[in-house]
C-alpha cells in the first residue's frame, strides 16, 4: 500500500488520492517501486497522521512528470488572508453554452410527465392564488366584523337564562345608511331600518324608522334621530375620544333611542354609506323591481361624485338597477307623494332584490365576486357582528322566502302612529298618541316582531288581582299583550291580601322559555302550584297573582 501504480491517463487527484474511475492499468504499463524516482512516486506516506501529497504526476508526451498540485493544502487567500471561496464568474457566452449543454443532456419528458408538470404547476397558482384571496379577505372582514352585538338566539338549544327578556327570541339587526365622503352631512343617517329575523319560526320582518322622527336623548336634547348618531359622534371627538370610540358612541346612543321608540331590542349594528351601497348593487350585476304605481319616480337631482345632473325615471313594471340609479331611487323622496314615507318603502324593496341577486348569484359560493364585495365593503361598511354570526344570520335568512319577510311602516292604513309637525322650525314627525309617547307603537312592533319563543309556545295566561287596588291586573295584562302573549282572563283572586305577586307554572317548565321571561318580568321565581285550591286556572298555562308590591 505504499505506492499506487501509475495509468496511462491517471484522473485528476484530490490529496494523492486516484479517483477509481479510471481504466485499469495494462500489465504491460505498470511500474514497479523501483522503477519510481521520489519525484514521480505519488504518494511516499511521510507522515505519521496520513500521506502528503505535495506534486501530483501527469502524463507528458509519454514521459511521467511531477508537477505542484493545488491540493487545498494552500487555498487562495485575498490581501487579509481570508480565504477567496469565490466561484469564477461566467459572461453571457459561457452561460449559454452551459445553458445548451444541460439541455443537450437532459431527457425530454414523456407526454405523462408534461401532463403531471401542468397539473403541477395550475395547483401551485391556484393556492397562490387562494391565498393571496384568504390573506386579502381576512384582512377586509377584521375590518369590517369587529364584533361585539350578541343575539343568543342563534346557539342551538339556547339555555333560556343567556336570554335578557321578551325580544331574544330574534335577532335585531339595526341598519343605517349615510353620505358618507364629501357627502353634505356625511354622517346624518338618512337610512334607518330595522331587519328583525326569527331562526325559530324561519320568519322575518323589516322595519322603517323614519329620519324626521323627533326624539328626546338623554345627554343631548331633543333632535330629529336621524342626527343623533352624528351629534353624539361630534361631542365625543371634542371630548377628545378617537374616531373609532366617537362612533362606537355614536352607535350607543341611536340603538338606545331606537329601543325606546320601537320597544325591542337592538342585537347588532350594520352602518353603509353611499359609495359602498353603489359598489354592493355593482358587483352582484344589479337588481331586478317590479315597480308597482306607488313606486314610479321622475326626478332631477345633482350627482355629488360626478358633478353633473342625474334624470331618474324609473317607471311601472319590471326595472332593472345598477348602483347608481338604485342609490338615486333609495335617497328619492321630494316627488313621491308621501316623501319619506314611501322612499322607506323603496329602500325596503331594493334590500330585498338585493338579498335575492346575491343568493341567486351564488355570490357566497363565487370567490371573485365575494372577494370583491368584500373589497368594496372594506372601506364603506362596519357592524358589531362576528363572521360567523354574519354566517349563521346568512344562513337562516337564505331559508326565508320574501312572501315569509314583512314590510312594516308606523304610517300605513290601519297602523298610523306618526303625523307631521313643526318643532324649532323643523318639519318632523311626532307620535299621535302625544310627544315622546311611543307607547301604541312600540305594542305594535313587539306584536308584530313578535318574540319567536313566545309564538312558539303560544302561552296561555289568566291574570288576577290579588289585592284591594283596583286595575291592577288589567294593567299588568296590557302590558303582557303588548309583548305578544296571549292573556285569555282577567279577574279578581278569591283573596285580596296577596302581599307579593305570585307566578304559577301550571306546565312545571315545559314552557321554559315563557317561564324565564315571566320570572325576569315579574321579578319573582315561579312556583308549580295554586295556593289557593278555589282557584280556577282553566286551561291556562300560567297564572299571575298580582300583589301589593306592584301597588306600591
Amino acid at each position: 500500500m505504499d505506492n499506487f501504480k501509475i495509468r496511462n491517463k491517471p484522473n485528476k487527484t484530490v490529496d494523492g488520492m486516484i479517483t477509481p474511475k479510471g481504466r485499469r492499468a495494462k500489465k504491460h504499463e505498470q511500474s514497479t517501486d523501483s522503477q519510481l524516482t521520489p519525484n514521480n512516486r505519488l504518494n511516499a506516506f511521510d507522515m505519521k497522521e496520513g500521506f502528503h501529497a505535495s506534486e501530483q504526476a501527469q502524463l507528458v508526451d509519454g514521459q511521467i512528470q511531477a508537477q505542484p498540485a493545488n491540493t487545498g493544502r494552500n487555498p487562495n487567500r485575498d490581501a487579509t488572508g481570508k480565504i477567496d471561496l469565490s466561484l469564477p464568474k461566467l459572461n453571457k457566452t459561457e452561460k449559454k453554452s452551459r445553458w445548451r449543454r444541460n439541455k443537450k443532456d437532459k431527457k425530454p419528458r414523456t407526454r405523462k410527465q408534461r401532463i403531471i408538470r401542468g397539473f403541477a404547476i395550475f395547483f401551485v397558482c391556484l393556492a397562490l392564488i387562494g391565498g393571496f384571496l384568504v390573506a386579502k379577505g381576512y384582512i377586509k372582514l377584521r375590518h369590517i366584523f369587529k364584533g361585539g352585538g350578541n343575539a343568543a338566539v342563534l346557539e342551538d338549544g339556547v339555555d333560556p337564562n343567556k336570554l335578557r327578556g321578551e325580544g331574544d327570541g330574534r335577532v335585531n339587526v339595526l341598519m343605517l345608511g349615510r353620505g358618507g365622503g364629501n357627502h353634505d352631512a356625511p354622517d346624518l343617517t338618512d337610512t334607518i331600518l330595522i331587519a328583525s329575523i326569527d331562526p325559530i319560526n324561519k320568519k322575518a320582518g323589516m322595519l322603517s324608522v323614519p329620519r324626521d322622527l323627533w326624539v328626546k336623548t338623554d345627554d343631548m336634547g331633543s333632535m330629529k334621530i336621524n342626527a343623533v348618531f352624528a351629534l353624539t359622534k361630534y361631542a365625543a371627538i371634542d371630548q377628545g375620544k378617537s374616531n373609532a370610540d366617537a362612533e362606537a358612541a355614536g352607535f350607543a346612543a341611536v340603538e338606545n333611542e331606537i329601543t325606546k321608540v320601537i320597544g325591542i331590542p337592538i342585537h347588532y349594528h350594520a352602518m353603509v354609506d353611499f359609495q359602498g351601497f353603489e359598489d354592493a348593487i355593482n358587483t352582484v350585476g344589479g337588481v331586478d323591481i317590479n315597480v308597482d304605481a306607488n313606486g314610479t319616480v321622475y326626478e332631477n337631482l345633482w350627482d355629488e361624485l360626478t358633478g353633473r345632473n342625474y334624470t331618474l325615471n324609473v317607471q311601472q313594471g319590471q326595472q332593472h338597477f345598477d348602483g347608481q340609479r338604485a342609490l338615486y331611487y333609495a335617497r328619492s323622496r321630494y316627488t313621491s307623494e308621501r316623501g319619506d314615507f314611501d322612499r322607506a318603502e323603496r329602500q325596503r324593496k331594493i334590500l330585498l332584490a338585493l338579498k335575492d341577486k346575491v343568493l341567486s348569484a351564488g355570490t357566497f359560493a363565487n370567490p371573485a365576486r365575494l372577494s370583491a364585495l368584500i373589497s368594496n365593503f372594506g372601506d364603506h361598511v362596519q357592524t358589531n357582528m362576528t363572521v360567523d354570526e354574519m354566517m349563521q344570520i346568512y344562513n337562516i335568512g337564505k331559508d326565508i322566502g320574501n312572501e315569509g319577510i314583512a314590510s312594516i311602516s308606523l304610517v300605513d292604513e290601519p297602523n298610523v302612529f306618526l303625523a307631521g309637525d313643526m318643532i324649532d322650525g323643523q318639519s318632523v314627525q311626532v307620535p299621535k298618541a302625544g310627544l315622546y309617547d311611543y307607547s301604541e307603537i312600540r305594542s305594535f312592533v313587539r306584536n308584530t316582531l313578535k318574540d319567536g319563543f313566545i309564538e312558539k309556545e303560544n302561552p296561555e295566561i289568566i291574570v288576577l288581582n290579588g289585592t284591594t287596588v283596583a286595575g291592577l291586573a288589567t294593567i299588568r295584562a296590557d302590558e303582557l299583550k303588548s309583548y305578544g302573549y296571549r292573556v285569555t282572563g282577567v279577574d279578581t283572586a278569591p283573596s285580596t291580601n296577596y302581599a307579593q305577586t305570585i307566578l304559577v307554572d301550571l306546565r312545571n317548565g315545559d314552557k321554559k322559555y315563557t317561564r324565564h321571561y315571566l320570572e325576569l318580568r315579574l321579578g319573582v321565581k315561579a312556583v308549580n302550584s295554586l295556593p289557593d285550591p278555589t282557584i280556577n286556572a282553566g286551561t291556562a298555562d300560567f297564572v299571575i297573582i298580582v300583589g301589593q308590591n306592584e301597588a306600591n
